[in-house]
């Protein structure tokens, strides 16, 4: 028999998880509590963590937090989703937004007493970002505002203070532009497919037409009428049949007799036209000379043509969602935050640090008193005291990382097992969620092999009579665990992939780098910033065991030699252990992974420093204290 728990919240815990079932309408639903931001990934939920205290601010926290996510999961189905999904940032927040707001107007209206524990989330939320503080609709987010628009509309419900005053700043502009449209509301509320067609027409209405990308209702009425006209085709050698059934009849009689006699020599005549073009043809070819071969294959590397692999045929990109199921992603990311638990404050407090950093450069500033520009109204009183002074502009200063993208490279060996992979994956976790925050899209990949010392290539090397200095020997493994364009909370487990027994093995980081920076280039940011995180040189058993010894260093020193020539991606990194300053110009070493969260939070905000001396006094570490 079990011993009861001792803790006053775990009634009200295991009462909240299962009244979250029943809203959801999905008994198979996972409920947990924890410390981490709110979310859902596959069949489990995420809910804030209850204290013993059991306070009132916690409790409703949870249960607003439990409804809103239920009515989400009851409401919202993802196919429709991202049929109608527009393509365009601002207008995929949008969309977002609003439907949101449509599922949780669904619930107030179906089940009243989710209303109220709604509203204490959305209040909760509005606070913690300061929506209370703001007093132009500038700095208010458009895409909060529309839907709390659309449920304040939807609900008749007044809304917490924050939020009403997010609404109010732009309900103005939000019903002068698309107010015909949200007439609508109510009588497209409970079909999604219908409310995601309304969102697109607001959206165009707001001005955002031009992210939404192609119709599917369009391209479905399009692909109907070349089905139509496909089948119209299909009946056109039917009527031809029919034609030379006909004709076929008709050359018994003896009009057609004189027809049958010129049709011998006209296929005649046409045969030694084709004869003759086939000569004319050969004439043109010099003698001796064989058929043009096909171009050499691009090489394998951009950077040393004659770096070799020798069969490329099983290497691996794959996202991190494929290596492994929903529901073990989510226990490896639990057992990732246990084992980081005593190092999530130290880690936390240098993600804020650079987020003020950040959030500091992205103040507005203004230039003034230049020639053209927005009219400066506070200089106009000196026009008016000497009307023969010159009218003074002003021009906004664009923020020097608004348009920026940042990949983190992690290395996947072996070597990194226990401590250096979790804290290098909870450092990248927690500086995706930083840059985000500030605009800045982040990417976060690994590199590894498939096998240790060689996989399916060594053994088809074996089979086909062991050819001498092969090139790389073993098979690839490149994994994506967070796209640029892929919010955070809808990756943050794949991290935790991490931790799976046997993912590590040995690593090859040239062609790890080079994809990196091939997959940066198709980016269109303005600006490309690469880190890698390492914990030693390129090492590969199977691969160095029938090459030179230098094989893999070489290849890596070329392809960082190629990225810092062309200057298109910022290339910087950081050796856990070992020296790396070798090899990459912009480099760090630490000889403590504890020292990698400051080490990377630094790296990262010289980058972003306006002031030139200081970004230059930074990069030219070579070696963390």
């Amino acid at each position: 028999m079990s011993k009861p728990s001792d803790n006053p919240a775990d009634p009200f815990k295991k009462a909240l998880a299962e009244a979250t079932k029943v809203l959801a309408h999905d008994p198979e639903l996972t409920v947990s509590y924890s410390v981490d931001p709110s979310g859902m990934s596959g069949d489990a939920m995420r809910l804030p963590q209850i204290s013993r205290r059991l306070t009132r601010d916690e409790v409703m926290l949870a249960r607003g937090t439990a409804d809103a996510m239920a009515m989400y999961r009851r409401y919202h189905d993802a196919g429709t989703h991202a049929r109608y999904a527009p393509q365009g940032e601002l207008a995929r927040e949008l969309y977002e937004s609003m439907e949101t707001a449509r599922c949780e107007a669904m619930g107030a209206r179906d089940m009243p007493g989710t209303a109220g524990n709604i509203d204490a989330k959305i209040g909760h939320d509005a606070m913690r970002r300061g929506y209370d503080q703001i007093r132009e609709a500038s700095e208010a987010p458009l895409a909060e505002a529309a839907g709390y628009l659309v449920r304040h509309l939807a609900t008749g419900r007044d809304l917490p203070q924050g939020a009403q005053n997010v609404m109010d700043l732009w309900r103005g502009f939000i019903e002068e532009q698309a107010g015909g449209t949200l007439e609508n509301l109510q009588d497209v509320l409970s079909d999604q497919a219908a409310f995601a067609r309304f969102t697109r027409a607001v959206i165009t209405d707001l001005g955002y037409g031009d992210q939404l990308g192609d119709d599917p209702d369009e391209l479905d009425e399009e692909s109907e009428d070349q089905a139509e006209e496909g089948s119209d085709d299909e009946q056109e050698p039917d009527s031809t049949g029919q034609d030379e059934d006909q004709e076929e009849d008709a050359e018994a009689s003896p009009e057609s007799s004189q027809d049958e006699t010129q049709d011998p020599s006209q296929a005649q005549v046409s045969m030694d036209e084709m004869a003759d073009q086939d000569l004319s043809d050969e004439a043109e070819m010099p003698e001796g000379e064989a058929p043009l071969e096909p171009p050499p294959p691009a090489p394998i590397s951009e950077a040393d043509p004659d770096y070799k692999v020798f069969d490329t045929e099983h290497d691996e990109e794959i996202l991190a969602e494929d290596l492994a199921e929903p529901v073990e992603l989510e226990r490896l990311r639990a057992y990732l935050d246990q084992q980081l638990e005593p190092l999530k404050g130290a880690v936390s407090r240098l993600a804020n640090k650079l987020q003020r950093r950040l959030q500091a450069q992205q103040n507005r500033s203004w230039e003034f008193d230049l020639e053209e520009g927005i009219l400066d109204a506070g200089r106009l009183a000196r026009v008016v005291a000497n009307p023969t002074t010159p009218l003074s502009f002003k021009v906004e200063k664009d923020t020097e990382f608004r348009d920026t993208v940042v990949t983190l490279l992690l290395d996947n060996s072996g070597s990194m097992r226990g401590r250096p992979i979790s804290i290098a994956a909870i450092c990248a976790d927690v500086l995706a969620r930083t840059l985000e925050r500030c605009s800045v899209k982040v990417e976060i990949l690994g590199f590894t092999t498939r096998a240790w010392k060689g996989g399916q290539a060594r053994e088809r090397w074996l089979n086909e009579g062991r050819e001498q200095q092969p090139g790389r020997l073993n098979d690839l493994r490149h994994i994506i665990y967070k796209g640029a364009d892929a919010p955070w909370r809808r990756t943050r487990s794949n991290l935790g992939l991490m931790m799976k027994e046997g993912l590590l093995k040995e690593n090859i980081d040239g062609e790890a780098l080079e994809w990196a920076h091939r997959r940066m280039l198709h980016r269109s940011e303005a600006r490309k910033i690469l880190m890698v995180i390492s914990d030693g040189a390129p090492v590969d058993d199977s691969t160095l065991s029938v090459n030179p010894a230098n094989y893999l260093e070489k290849h890596l020193r070329d392809v960082i030699a190629m990225v810092e020539r062309r200057k298109q991606v910022e290339l910087l990194a950081i050796g856990i252990g070992h020296d790396v300053t070798r090899y990459y110009e912009r480099a760090v070493t630490i000889t403590d992974v504890e020292q990698l969260a400051g080490a990377m939070t630094e790296q990262l905000a010289s980058l972003f420093d306006s002031d030139p001396r200081a970004r230059a006094r930074l990069m030219g570490i070579k070696r963390a204290s």
